[in-house]
């Protein structure tokens, strides 16, 4: 019966993953590769499973993304408990991995990490469907995400909700949209999406009744670009209501379906650590976002 997991086989995996080649993982930890291929060969046949694909680079097997997440959970209590004895090193900060969707990076994300002093932020970029992906492979350490299920190994709070509203410019109504129904026009609307990811106009011509958003589709994989892209006409989109509201009052949008929109729902996702960094974090992420998104 396996009573234990030694240290220095988990930490050789995280660096093997992170690294990317046996090779690179052996300089990193100051040892052969010889060693190194050792001691990931031992902890695989303890465990009795693969753990890693041997591949260019070298990426973890679903069994080994529980054990590099364990191996993150292990050097964050480290860093914490040497810095809580005064003995983390000196000029080193305090780092934290967050996975993120675009549109909350654009609006109302960036105020919460300014409400924690000492933390160094590495910051993934997802879509909210992906980022608990993120979790459970280990790479972060929180999320912002839309999965109300919590990862294995980790907590989940609900943030509140963003609301996005289906909006084009002016002129691309008249041209596009004018003189039929909504429901009839907007499926032969040029669109414009996110990424290939990104349903979000396909869902919201279902809640009229028809089928997905036209086959004419512009690909804007940035959320300020996003919505430069729909006020610059050239397509429609459903756009953050807090980015939407100035162009809108502005008139250099107009909303198309003022009593249909999308409340997507977030929720932040992180491990479940004694941790005052990411205690810390949470909390001006909950406080930040009760401020900004609809509850």
């Amino acid at each position: 019966m396996m009573t234990e997991l030694p240290l220095d086989q988990v930490r050789t995996l995280l660096a093997v993953v992170d690294e990317g080649t046996f090779d690179a993982a052996a300089a990193a930890l100051h040892v052969t590769p010889s060693a190194v291929s050792q001691r990931v060969k031992a902890l695989e046949q303890r465990t009795g499973r693969v753990l890693l694909q041997r591949t260019k680079p070298v990426r973890a097997t679903e069994s080994g993304a529980v054990l590099v997440r364990y191996a993150r959970q292990l050097a964050r209590l480290e860093r914490d408990a040497w810095g809580e004895l005064g003995l983390s090193g000196a000029g080193e900060p305090t780092r934290v991995s967050v996975a993120v969707n675009a549109d909350s990076l654009a609006t109302w994300f960036l105020p919460a990490l300014t409400r924690v002093a000492g933390l160094c932020y590495e910051l993934h970029r997802e879509d909210e469907a992906h980022t608990a992906a993120l979790l459970r492979e280990g790479l972060v350490m929180a999320a912002v995400t839309s999965a109300s299920d919590p990862v294995p190994g980790c907590t989940v709070r609900l943030l509140g909700r963003m609301r996005y509203l289906p909006v084009a410019a002016p002129e691309f109504t008249g041209t596009h949209l004018s003189g039929r129904p909504l429901p009839e026009a907007l499926p032969q609307a040029p669109v414009v999406n996110f990424d290939r990811k990104d349903d979000y106009q396909d869902a919201f011509v279902r809640r009229l009744g028809r089928g997905p958003a036209g086959p004419f589709r512009h690909q804007v994989p940035t959320s300020e670009g996003f919505l430069d892209a729909v006020a610059a006409g050239l397509g429609w989109g459903m756009v953050p209501e807090v980015q939407a509201q100035p162009l809108l009052a502005a008139g250099r949008l107009a909303l198309l379906a003022p009593d249909v929109w999308m409340d997507v729902a977030l929720y932040w996702q992180q491990w479940k650590l004694d941790s005052p960094a990411l205690a810390a974090l949470a909390e001006a992420v909950a406080a930040t976002a009760a401020e900004t998104l609809r509850r």
